[in-house]
C-alpha cells in the first residue's frame, strides 16, 4: 500500500504545479487591472501605476508567480487586494461552511444511491427498476439552480418546514443547523446520488449475471446471501471510482448551491474576488479546489486498491 501511494505522489503534485501556472495565468487574461478597480474610475494614471508598484503587478508575471508560489508553500498567502484582511483568514471562515455543506451532501449521496440500487436489484421488477431509472434519470437531468428554485418553492414556500437559505453553527446550535443544511445538501447532493445508483445498479446486475451466481443459486444460496455477500463487493470498486469523481462535482456544484440558499461558503468568497478583481483570494481559492480534487482522487486510489488486491499487484 506504501508503495502504490508513493507511486501516485508525483502525479499529484504535476497536477498542482500544471493548474496553479494555469490559474495564475488564466486570471492575467481576464479583462479587468485590480489597481483600476482599486484606485476607481476617477483616478489619475499616477495613482494607478502607484497602486499597482504597491501591489507587485507591475514585475514580471514570472516573478509574479514565483512570488505567490512561495507564498503558498510558505502558508502565508498575503493580505486580500479589495476584500479586505488576510487571504487565509477569509479562506479559513468560508471553508468550514463549505466542507459543512460538501460532507452532508456526501452523507446523503451514499444514502439515496446505496439502497435505491439494491432495492433495485434485489426487487427484480421491470416496473420498480424502470420506475427508479426515470427517477435517477430526472435527478441528474435538471441543473441545480432549478433543483434549489423547486425545494425552496416545496419546502419553504408551500409546506414551511425548512428554512429558504442562511446558516448557523453547527457546534452551536446543531439542530437549527440541520434545518438550514437541509436543502442545500440535499440540492446539491441529487445529480450525484442519481449517477452513483445508476454506476452501482449496472455493477451488481453484472455481478449477478456471472457464472459463481448461477453456480450459487443452484446450490440454494438465498439471493439476499449473494446480492450481500458476492455481488456488492465486486461491484463496489467501480462505485468508488464514480463516488471520488463525484466528490469533485460536489466541491464544484458547492458554489452555485451557496448562492441559492445564501451559505456563506467559498463560492461567496470566489464571486467577490472574481468581480473585484481579487488576484490573491480567486487564485489560492481555485488551487484549494485543485488540491482537493487532486487529494480526493488519491484516496479513492487507495481505497479502490484496498478493496480489489489485484490493483496493487499490477
Amino acid at each position: 500500500m506504501r508503495t502504490f501511494l508513493f507511486r501516485r505522489l508525483p502525479s499529484g503534485l504535476a497536477v498542482l504545479l500544471a493548474a496553479s501556472f494555469t490559474v495564475f495565468l488564466m486570471l492575467r487574461l481576464i479583462p479587468g487591472d485590480p489597481a483600476t478597480t482599486l484606485a476607481g474610475p476617477d483616478a489619475s494614471p499616477a495613482t494607478v501605476a502607484a497602486i499597482r508598484e504597491r501591489l507587485g503587478l507591475d514585475a514580471p508575471l514570472l516573478s509574479q508567480y514565483a512570488h505567490w508560489l512561495g507564498q503558498v508553500l510558505t502558508g502565508d498567502l498575503g493580505p486580500s487586494y479589495a476584500i479586505g484582511g488576510q487571504v487565509s483568514g477569509l479562506i479559513a471562515d468560508g471553508l468550514a461552511a463549505t466542507v459543512q455543506l460538501t460532507v452532508a451532501a456526501l452523507l446523503l449521496v451514499v444514502a439515496l444511491a446505496v439502497p435505491t440500487a439494491l432495492y433495485a436489484v434485489a426487487g427484480r421488477r421491470r416496473a420498480l427498476t424502470g420506475a427508479l431509472r426515470a427517477l435517477t434519470t430526472g435527478a441528474l437531468a435538471v441543473p441545480p439552480f432549478v433543483t434549489g428554485v423547486v425545494l425552496v418553492l416545496v419546502f419553504a414556500v408551500g409546506l414551511g418546514l425548512l428554512p429558504a437559505g442562511g446558516h448557523a453553527s453547527l457546534f452551536d446550535a446543531p439542530d437549527l443547523a440541520a434545518q438550514y443544511l437541509a436543502l442545500p445538501a440535499l440540492c446539491l447532493a441529487l445529480p450525484s446520488a442519481a449517477i452513483l445508483a445508476r454506476y452501482l445498479q449496472d455493477g451488481l446486475e453484472r455481478a449477478l449475471a456471472e457464472d459463481y451466481v448461477r453456480t450459487a443459486t443452484a446450490l440454494g444460496v438465498s439471493r439476499r446471501r449473494i446480492l450481500w455477500r458476492h455481488a456488492l463487493p465486486n461491484a463496489l470498486p467501480s462505485a468508488v471510482t464514480v463516488l471520488g469523481l463525484q466528490i469533485g462535482q460536489l466541491i464544484a456544484g458547492a458554489v452555485v448551491v451557496e448562492r441559492i440558499f445564501a451559505w456563506p461558503g467559498l463560492g461567496q468568497l470566489i464571486e467577490q474576488g472574481v468581480a473585484r478583481r481579487d488576484y490573491p483570494v480567486v487564485q489560492d481559492l481555485l488551487l484549494l479546489v485543485v488540491a482537493g480534487y487532486v487529494a480526493v482522487q488519491l484516496l479513492t486510489d487507495l481505497l479502490y486498491s484496498w478493496l480489489d488486491p489485484r490493483v496493487r499487484w499490477e
